[in-house]
C-alpha cells in the first residue's frame, strides 16, 4: 500500500487530535485480562518467530527474544560493552583462548526445548551456526558469522569455536546476537518452512499461535531453566495505525505500546499522562541513509556530496524533542569507534551549506537539479525522518520522488534491491566492527534475487569500500589499536560517501503504572525480556 506525503501527515496529526480530545492514559477501564501482558507493535502482521528468518520487522523481534535463548546474554536493560558484562545463558561457562580465536562453551545441563522436543545438546548449537556458515543458506545477519571459521561439538554438553581472526567480544559480535538464538535441529529439520510461523526454542516462553488477525500470541513454558515467567500469557498485536495503536493504550486494551517515535508525539503523551512510564534505549537506533551506487546520479560523488551538505542531522535531532542525537558517521556517538566532529577536517564534517550543494550539482552536469525515485516506510520514525530530509533537499534542488509505503513492503522491497535511497533503522551492539560490515562490507551486498544482506549501497562492489580495513581491525587483538583503525574507516565512508549517519534515535515503549518489568530499562536493542514482567493492579 502507498499512501501520500498529506495523508501521511493528516493521519499523524490525528493522533494528537485524539489525545486532545480529554482521553485518558492512565485510567483506562478495560484493561486486558489479569494473566495477560498485551504488547501492541508497529507493524501490519507478523511476520514469523524463525531467529535466522530475513525480512523480519521489530515486532518478531520481540516474540523471538521471549522464545529463545542464546549461549550468553547481556544484563536485562543494558549493552555489554565488555567481555566480563556478559552473562550465563544457555552456556554456564566459557573461555576463550590467549589469542582470542578460539572459545569453548560448556552447556547447561537438562534444558528443554518446548513442545516435547527433546534437551537441548551440542548437536544443536553446531546446527544452528552452522546454518549461519553455509553461503548456500539464506539466514539473517550473516555477516556478523563470517569470522567464525568452524564450530564443534566436543562432546553433549561442550562447544569449540574456532575463529579466522582474534576477536576478545566474541560474545557480543556474534554469540549474543539474536539471529545466534539456539533453535532445536530436530523441530527445523522436522517442520521445514512451518518452523518460521512454529518456532521452536527453549525461552520463556513459548508458541500458542500466529495469526495475522490475531497476533502472536504466547504461553509460559513451565520447563524453562530459570523458572517459569512472571505472567502466564503473552499476546503480540500488530497495530500499524499510529492512532489506533496510542488510543488501545489509552483505553487500557493493552499494556505496553511501541512509541510513535516522531515530532510532537512523547511531548503530548507525557502532558496528557504523568503516570504514564516510559522506557527508552540509548543510542537507540541508528538511522543512516544508504545511497544506492548502481543508481545514476548516485555514483557521481558530486552528487552524493552534495546531498549530504543538503542534510542538516542537528535539526532533524531537534525535531525529536530529546530522544534524538545527530551523527556524524556509520557509528553512534556513544560507541567506541565513532568519530567526532572537531576531530575532522572541515571537507569531511559536512557542516550543512545549501549553496555548496547547488554549486556540487552544477559541477556534476545538473545546474537544474536532479530528481531521485525513493521509497520509504509508512512507520512514523522513518517517514518523518525521510519527509524531513525530503524539505531540505528541496531547498537544494534536488527532488526526492518519495513513496510512502507499508512497512513489511519496505523490507521485503528494500531486500530485493529495489530502493535509490534507502533509509535503514536499527540497534546494535558497541561493536563498531558489527555495525560496518553489516552495512559496508561487500559480502553483505544486498541482491536482487533476494540472497544478499544488508549493503544497500553495493559499496565495495560498486566502488571500492573498506573491506581491507574492516579484516584489518578484525585481525586487531588490541582494543585501542582496534578502535584506531575502526576511525579510519569511518573516515574513508565519509570519503566515499556510500551511506549517511542521520541520527540516532531512542526506541521508547509507553508502559501503563500497572505493569512492572522487573528492570529498568537504560540501553539495549529495541526489545527486551518480558519474563519478569508482572501485573500489580
Amino acid at each position: 500500500m502507498t499512501i501520500t506525503r498529506r495523508e501521511f501527515m493528516v493521519r499523524s496529526g490525528l493522533v494528537a487530535a485524539a489525545l486532545g480530545t480529554g482521553t485518558s492514559l492512565s485510567t483506562g477501564t478495560s484493561y486486558a485480562a489479569a494473566d495477560t501482558i498485551t504488547l501492541a507493535v508497529a507493524a501490519r502482521s507478523p511476520g514469523g518467530i524463525n531467529p535466522q528468518q530475513t525480512g523480519l520487522t521489530g515486532g518478531d523481534n520481540w516474540a523471538i527474544n521471549q522464545v529463545f535463548n542464546t549461549l550468553v546474554e547481556a544484563p536485562d536493560g543494558r549493552w555489554a560493552s565488555k567481555p566480563e558484562d556478559f552473562q550465563p545463558s544457555l552456556a554456564v561457562s566459557w573461555e576463550s583462548s590467549a589469542d582470542a580465536k578460539t572459545w569453548t562453551y560448556k552447556l547447561r545441563k537438562g534444558v528443554a526445548f518446548h513442545k516435547g522436543y527433546g534437551e537441548m545438546t551440542s548437536d544443536d548449537v553446531v546446527f544452528t551456526f552452522n546454518r549461519q556458515l553455509d553461503p548456500k543458506t539464506v539466514t539473517a545477519n550473516k555477516v556478523f558469522y563470517t569470522n567464525i571459521a568452524s564450530v564443534e561439538a566436543l562432546d553433549p554438553l561442550t562447544v569449540r569455536f574456532t575463529l579466522k581472526r582474534p576477536d576478545p567480544l566474541f560474545n557480543g559480535s556474534a554469540v549474543a546476537t539474536l539471529s545466534a538464538s539456539i533453535v532445536s535441529r530436530k523441530a527445523f529439520e522436522e517442520k521445514g518452512d512451518k518452523f518460521n510461523m512454529d518456532g521452536i526454542g527453549t525461552g520463556p516462553y513459548q508458541v500458542d499461535s500466529i495469526t495475522a488477525s490475531g497476533g502472536t500470541k504466547l504461553k509460559a513454558f513451565p520447563e524453562h531453566f530459570a523458572g517459569p515467567p512472571a505472567t502466564p500469557n503473552l499476546l503480540i498485536t500488530y497495530i500499524a495505525d499510529t492512532t489506533a495503536r496510542t488510543l488501545a493504550f489509552a483505553s487500557g486494551q493493552v499494556d505496553m505500546i511501541e512509541g510513535v517515535r516522531a515530532p510532537g508525539w512523547l511531548n503530548t503523551m507525557k502532558q496528557r499522562s504523568a503516570k504514564t512510564i516510559f522506557d527508552a534505549t540509548a543510542p537507540g537506533s541508528l538511522n543512516t541513509l544508504h545511497v544506492n551506487l548502481t543508481r545514476p546520479p548516485l555514483n557521481d560523488l558530486r552528487v552524493r556530496q552534495a546531498l549530504r551538505y543538503a542534510i542538516d542531522n542537528a535539526q532533524i535531532a531537534n525535531a525529536f524533542n530529546g530522544i534524538a542525537t545527530p551523527m556524524v558517521g556509520v557509528i553512534a556517538p556513544q560507541f567506541a569507534g565513532s568519530v567526532k566532529m572537531e576531530d575532522l577536517p572541515p571537507e569531511l564534517q559536512y557542516k550543512p551549506d545549501p549553496e555548496k550543494a547547488k554549486a556540487l550539482l552544477a559541477e556534476a552536469g545538473h545546474p537544474q537539479g536532479v530528481t531521485i525515485p525513493c521509497y520509504v516506510s509508512q512507520r512514523e520514525d522513518y517517514a518523518s525522518i525521510m519527509l524531513m530530509i525530503q524539505e531540505q533537499l528541496r531547498a537544494c534542488n534536488i527532488n526526492l520522488d518519495l513513496k510512502i509505503i507499508d512497512h513489511a513492503t519496505f523490507h521485503s522491497d528494500n531486500h530485493l534491491d529495489k530502493n535509490s535511497l534507502a533509509l535503514w533503522s536499527s540497534s546494535y551492539p558497541p561493536i563498531g566492527t558489527s555495525i560496518l560490515a553489516s552495512q559496508l562490507a561487500s559480502d553483505a551486498e544486498v541482491k536482487a534475487d533476494g540472497t544478499g544482506q544488508g549493503n544497500y549501497s553495493h559499496y565495495g562492489v560498486a566502488i571500492p569500500g573498506i573491506d581491507a580495513l574492516l579484516d584489518k581491525a578484525q585481525d586487531e587483538p588490541d582494543f585501542n589499536k582496534r578502535t584506531a583503525l575502526i576511525q579510519e574507516a569511518e573516515k574513508q565512508v565519509l570519503k566515499d560517501l556510500p551511506l549517511f549517519g542521520i541520527i540516532t534515535l531512542s526506541y521508547v515503549i509507553a508502559r501503563n503504572p500497572r505493569l512492572d518489568i522487573g528492570y529498568k530499562v537504560e540501553a539495549g536493542p529495541a526489545y527486551w525480556s518480558l519474563s519478569k514482567a508482572k501485573l500489580t493492579a
